[in-house]
């Protein structure tokens, strides 16, 4: 099949896009807005984009043409927790994506424990194997969409003593939930280690 890329309308970008692009994780992201509601919503366009310091980013995206309430949390306070949910957290995860208004708090409605955070004042989810407490840098907007790319330094990590060995982090124990294509998500399944590989010999 051949596309033109330039032939799709919106809908049928996104539907594209997500197929291509897989698996995902996905940062589960609890912030805060100025008069205290607290926010929880999934996010699956996620990435590492710097070591030194540690920092990750999100691609936020809008409705109707006006930030979610994410973006406008996180802008607002400065600050939020990347939760990286497990395989088992996927009715939770995927309920807490519908489109709450911002006096509601999605974690209240369904039940989702939290636990305080040390470093920033948003809490995290209780049973996620891991949250990383995150300090906003930057927001960047791309597209003509209303989609932006925010970025935050990771300033805090916890992560469960079942899946850590010094600073190794078990990808198997955790079980993280991935998005794929559509309301559909998966998990871990296989795990193959290669060998270190240098240059080639000349």
């Amino acid at each position: 099949m051949e596309i033109d890329c330039a032939r799709l309308d919106a809908g049928e970008r996104y539907r594209l896009l997500t197929g291509l692009v897989v698996p995902r994780p996905i940062a589960w992201i609890t912030s805060r807005s100025p008069e205290g509601v607290l926010n929880l919503a999934p996010f699956s366009q996620f990435t590492i984009i710097s070591y030194t310091p540690l920092m990750v980013g999100i691609s936020i995206g809008s409705r109707s043409g006006v930030p979610k309430d994410t973006r406008r949390n996180i802008e607002r306070t400065g600050q939020f927790v990347v939760n990286v949910p497990t395989f088992a957290m996927r009715d939770l995860v995927h309920r807490s994506s519908v489109d709450y208004g911002p006096e509601q708090s999605e974690a209240e409605l369904l039940g989702v424990d939290l636990v305080p955070s040390v470093a920033v004042e948003v809490p995290g989810v209780a049973g996620a194997p891991i949250r990383m407490e995150c300090r906003w840098s930057s927001t960047t907007p791309f597209g003509t969409g209303g989609s932006a790319f925010v970025a935050g330094e990771i300033v805090y990590v916890h992560v469960d003593d079942t899946a850590v060995d010094g600073l190794k982090v078990d990808t198997r124990v955790v079980d993280p939930l991935m998005r794929i294509a559509g309301p559909s998500y998966a998990r871990i399944t296989d795990v193959t280690s290669m060998p270190l590989v240098g240059p080639p010999e000349r």
